[in-house]
Protein backbone atom coordinates (compact mmCIF):
# COMPACT_ATOMS: atom_id res chain seq x y z
CA UNK A 1 0.00 0.00 0.00
CA UNK A 2 1.27 3.44 -0.93
CA UNK A 3 1.46 6.02 1.85
CA UNK A 4 -0.75 9.08 1.26
CA UNK A 5 1.10 11.97 -0.27
CA UNK A 6 0.90 15.54 0.92
CA UNK A 7 2.86 18.36 2.40
CA UNK A 8 4.21 18.22 5.89
CA UNK A 9 5.52 20.87 8.21
CA UNK A 10 4.07 24.22 9.22
CA UNK A 11 0.69 25.27 7.84
CA UNK A 12 0.74 28.28 5.52
CA UNK A 13 0.35 31.68 7.13
CA UNK A 14 -2.98 33.42 6.80
CA UNK A 15 -3.14 36.85 5.15
CA UNK A 16 -4.05 38.35 8.53
CA UNK A 17 -0.93 36.87 10.11
CA UNK A 18 1.23 38.09 7.22
CA UNK A 19 -0.13 41.59 7.78
CA UNK A 20 0.68 41.34 11.50
CA UNK A 21 4.23 40.26 10.73
CA UNK A 22 4.70 43.14 8.31
CA UNK A 23 3.54 45.61 10.98
CA UNK A 24 5.77 44.03 13.61
CA UNK A 25 8.76 44.35 11.31
CA UNK A 26 7.81 47.93 10.44
CA UNK A 27 7.56 49.05 14.07
CA UNK A 28 10.78 47.29 15.01
CA UNK A 29 12.55 48.98 12.10
CA UNK A 30 11.32 52.41 13.17
CA UNK A 31 12.42 51.87 16.77
CA UNK A 32 15.90 50.95 15.54
CA UNK A 33 16.03 53.79 13.04
CA UNK A 34 15.12 56.30 15.77
CA UNK A 35 17.59 54.83 18.25
CA UNK A 36 20.64 54.43 16.02
CA UNK A 37 19.88 55.75 12.55
CA UNK A 38 19.07 54.00 9.30
CA UNK A 39 22.67 53.45 8.23
CA UNK A 40 23.62 51.61 11.42
CA UNK A 41 20.55 49.37 11.34
CA UNK A 42 20.79 45.96 9.69
CA UNK A 43 18.22 43.47 8.52
CA UNK A 44 19.54 41.04 11.11
CA UNK A 45 18.82 43.54 13.90
CA UNK A 46 15.30 44.17 12.63
CA UNK A 47 14.64 40.45 12.46
CA UNK A 48 16.02 39.84 15.96
CA UNK A 49 13.74 42.54 17.38
CA UNK A 50 10.72 40.70 15.97
CA UNK A 51 11.98 37.15 16.54
CA UNK A 52 12.42 36.24 12.88
CA UNK A 53 15.40 35.73 10.61
CA UNK A 54 16.86 38.37 8.31
CA UNK A 55 15.74 36.13 5.44
CA UNK A 56 12.15 36.54 6.63
CA UNK A 57 12.57 40.32 6.73
CA UNK A 58 13.77 40.34 3.14
CA UNK A 59 10.93 38.04 2.12
CA UNK A 60 8.50 40.76 3.11
CA UNK A 61 10.52 43.84 2.13
CA UNK A 62 13.14 44.50 -0.57
CA UNK A 63 15.16 46.93 1.59
CA UNK A 64 15.40 48.08 5.20
CA UNK A 65 13.95 51.48 4.32
CA UNK A 66 10.90 49.84 2.73
CA UNK A 67 10.17 48.05 6.02
CA UNK A 68 8.36 51.18 7.22
CA UNK A 69 5.95 51.25 4.29
CA UNK A 70 3.02 49.62 6.19
CA UNK A 71 3.09 52.46 8.71
CA UNK A 72 2.98 55.08 5.98
CA UNK A 73 0.17 53.37 4.09
CA UNK A 74 -1.95 52.52 7.16
CA UNK A 75 -2.98 56.10 7.82
CA UNK A 76 -3.62 56.74 4.13
CA UNK A 77 -5.84 53.65 3.99
CA UNK A 78 -7.96 55.10 6.82
CA UNK A 79 -8.41 58.33 4.87
CA UNK A 80 -9.21 56.54 1.59
CA UNK A 81 -11.88 54.50 3.36
CA UNK A 82 -13.44 57.67 4.78
CA UNK A 83 -13.52 59.24 1.32
CA UNK A 84 -15.39 56.21 -0.03
CA UNK A 85 -17.97 56.63 2.75
CA UNK A 86 -18.24 60.42 2.36
CA UNK A 87 -21.95 61.28 2.29
CA UNK A 88 -23.37 63.89 -0.13
CA UNK A 89 -23.82 67.31 1.36
CA UNK A 90 -21.00 67.04 3.88
CA UNK A 91 -18.10 69.47 3.45
CA UNK A 92 -14.79 67.76 2.77
CA UNK A 93 -13.02 69.44 5.65
CA UNK A 94 -15.67 68.06 8.02
CA UNK A 95 -14.47 64.54 7.24
CA UNK A 96 -11.24 65.15 9.07
CA UNK A 97 -12.47 65.46 12.63
CA UNK A 98 -10.64 64.24 15.77
CA UNK A 99 -12.26 60.81 15.37
CA UNK A 100 -10.67 60.33 11.96
CA UNK A 101 -7.35 61.75 13.15
CA UNK A 102 -7.42 59.27 16.04
CA UNK A 103 -7.83 56.46 13.51
CA UNK A 104 -4.92 57.73 11.45
CA UNK A 105 -2.69 57.96 14.51
CA UNK A 106 -3.75 54.57 15.84
CA UNK A 107 -2.94 52.97 12.49
CA UNK A 108 0.72 53.90 12.83
CA UNK A 109 1.36 53.07 16.48
CA UNK A 110 0.30 53.67 20.09
CA UNK A 111 -0.99 57.26 20.29
CA UNK A 112 0.75 57.96 17.00
CA UNK A 113 4.22 57.95 18.57
CA UNK A 114 5.69 55.58 16.02
CA UNK A 115 4.13 57.45 13.13
CA UNK A 116 5.25 60.93 14.17
CA UNK A 117 8.80 59.77 14.89
CA UNK A 118 8.90 58.12 11.48
CA UNK A 119 7.64 61.21 9.67
CA UNK A 120 10.37 63.28 11.33
CA UNK A 121 12.99 60.84 10.09
CA UNK A 122 11.89 61.40 6.49
CA UNK A 123 13.43 64.86 6.61
CA UNK A 124 16.93 63.59 7.36
CA UNK A 125 16.93 60.11 5.79
CA UNK A 126 16.72 60.19 1.95
CA UNK A 127 15.78 56.51 1.70
CA UNK A 128 12.82 56.96 4.02
CA UNK A 129 11.84 60.18 2.25
CA UNK A 130 11.64 58.28 -1.03
CA UNK A 131 9.34 55.66 0.51
CA UNK A 132 7.21 58.39 2.12
CA UNK A 133 6.68 60.25 -1.15
CA UNK A 134 6.13 57.06 -3.13
CA UNK A 135 3.41 55.95 -0.72
CA UNK A 136 1.52 59.20 -1.20
CA UNK A 137 2.02 59.04 -4.96
CA UNK A 138 0.47 55.57 -5.06
CA UNK A 139 -2.40 56.67 -2.79
CA UNK A 140 -3.51 59.39 -5.19
CA UNK A 141 -5.35 57.10 -7.64
CA UNK A 142 -7.36 55.63 -4.75
CA UNK A 143 -8.39 59.14 -3.69
CA UNK A 144 -9.29 60.03 -7.29
CA UNK A 145 -11.37 56.89 -7.71
CA UNK A 146 -13.35 57.60 -4.54
CA UNK A 147 -13.97 61.21 -5.57
CA UNK A 148 -14.99 60.20 -9.11
CA UNK A 149 -17.41 57.57 -7.80
CA UNK A 150 -19.07 60.05 -5.45
CA UNK A 151 -19.44 62.63 -8.23
CA UNK A 152 -20.71 60.08 -10.76
CA UNK A 153 -17.79 60.75 -13.08
CA UNK A 154 -15.68 58.32 -15.12
CA UNK A 155 -12.63 56.98 -13.30
CA UNK A 156 -10.33 58.68 -15.84
CA UNK A 157 -12.01 62.09 -15.60
CA UNK A 158 -9.42 64.84 -15.10
CA UNK A 159 -11.39 66.73 -12.43
CA UNK A 160 -11.25 64.10 -9.66
CA UNK A 161 -7.61 63.45 -10.54
CA UNK A 162 -6.76 67.10 -9.94
CA UNK A 163 -8.86 67.19 -6.79
CA UNK A 164 -7.13 64.06 -5.50
CA UNK A 165 -3.72 65.62 -6.16
CA UNK A 166 -4.71 68.73 -4.19
CA UNK A 167 -6.11 66.64 -1.35
CA UNK A 168 -3.04 64.41 -1.30
CA UNK A 169 -0.65 67.37 -1.05
CA UNK A 170 -2.73 68.94 1.72
CA UNK A 171 -2.78 65.73 3.75
CA UNK A 172 0.97 65.21 3.47
CA UNK A 173 1.68 68.83 4.42
CA UNK A 174 -0.63 68.58 7.43
CA UNK A 175 0.97 65.38 8.73
CA UNK A 176 4.50 66.73 8.24
CA UNK A 177 3.57 70.00 9.94
CA UNK A 178 2.21 68.17 12.96
CA UNK A 179 5.28 65.94 13.30
CA UNK A 180 7.80 68.76 12.94
CA UNK A 181 5.93 71.36 14.99
CA UNK A 182 6.38 69.12 18.01
CA UNK A 183 10.15 69.37 17.52
CA UNK A 184 10.15 73.14 16.99
CA UNK A 185 8.24 73.52 20.26
CA UNK A 186 10.72 71.32 22.09
CA UNK A 187 8.23 68.48 22.66
CA UNK A 188 9.46 64.93 22.11
CA UNK A 189 7.54 61.69 22.22
CA UNK A 190 9.24 60.80 25.48
CA UNK A 191 8.78 64.13 27.27
CA UNK A 192 6.22 64.54 30.07
CA UNK A 193 2.95 65.81 28.62
CA UNK A 194 3.91 64.76 25.09
CA UNK A 195 1.43 63.35 22.61
CA UNK A 196 2.11 59.82 23.86
CA UNK A 197 1.29 60.62 27.48
CA UNK A 198 -1.90 58.63 28.03
CA UNK A 199 -5.43 59.28 26.88
CA UNK A 200 -5.19 63.05 27.37
CA UNK A 201 -2.13 63.27 25.16
CA UNK A 202 -3.72 61.03 22.53
CA UNK A 203 -6.81 63.25 22.42
CA UNK A 204 -4.60 66.34 22.08
CA UNK A 205 -2.67 64.76 19.22
CA UNK A 206 -5.87 63.81 17.42
CA UNK A 207 -7.29 67.32 17.81
CA UNK A 208 -4.08 68.90 16.50
CA UNK A 209 -3.90 66.60 13.50
CA UNK A 210 -7.58 67.19 12.71
CA UNK A 211 -7.12 70.96 12.91
CA UNK A 212 -4.06 70.81 10.65
CA UNK A 213 -6.01 68.75 8.11
CA UNK A 214 -9.00 71.07 8.18
CA UNK A 215 -6.83 74.16 7.77
CA UNK A 216 -5.01 72.68 4.80
CA UNK A 217 -8.18 71.42 3.15
CA UNK A 218 -9.98 74.74 3.37
CA UNK A 219 -7.38 75.99 0.91
CA UNK A 220 -6.66 72.83 -1.05
CA UNK A 221 -10.09 71.25 -1.43
CA UNK A 222 -11.37 74.02 -3.69
CA UNK A 223 -13.90 72.47 -6.02
CA UNK A 224 -14.13 69.13 -4.22
CA UNK A 225 -17.79 68.84 -3.21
Amino acid sequence: MTAPSGRTGRPPLTEARKTEIRLEIARAAVDLFVAQGVTATTGEQIGQAVGVSARTVWRYFPSKESCVRPLFSAGIDVIAARLREWPPGQALEELFDPALATGVLAATGPDGATGTALVRLTRTEPGLRAIWLQTYDEAEPAFAQALAHRAGLPADDLRPMIQAAMLNAALRAAVERFAWRRVSEGVTDEAPGAVTDGARGAALAAAEVAEALRSALVVAAGGVS
